[in-house]
């Protein structure tokens, strides 16, 4: 047989099972500038807002989380930056004077 009269062959992702993840917004947790602990878990630790795709939020909770998020960096709740790490940095390293 020719390989241009081969039969077209479609290729289909296997079908694993998969277990469904929770999501990490419970139906209780007010999405609120207030509530510090639950923004505090869609911050990296350089204080930036995680993306929906690792956060696995709808995208009406993205939206609730980013704007209480920046209320709350505006009311200095939260730090528009985290600079711990630089800090730690810049003070590890000796200074010696050029003379």
């Amino acid at each position: 047989m020719d390989k241009s009269k081969k039969p077209f062959r479609t290729f289909r992702k296997s079908k694993r099972s998969f277990r469904r993840r929770l999501p990490p917004i419970g139906s209780g947790d007010q999405i609120d500038y207030r509530n510090m602990s639950l923004i505090s878990r869609f911050l990296s630790e350089q204080g930036k807002i995680l993306s929906r795709r690792t956060n696995r939020l709808t995208l009406r909770q993205q939206r609730l989380i980013t704007i209480a998020i920046k209320q709350a960096r505006i009311l200095s709740l939260l730090p528009f930056r985290n600079n711990e790490k630089q800090l730690e940095r810049v003070e590890s390293i000796p200074r010696t004077k050029n003379e």
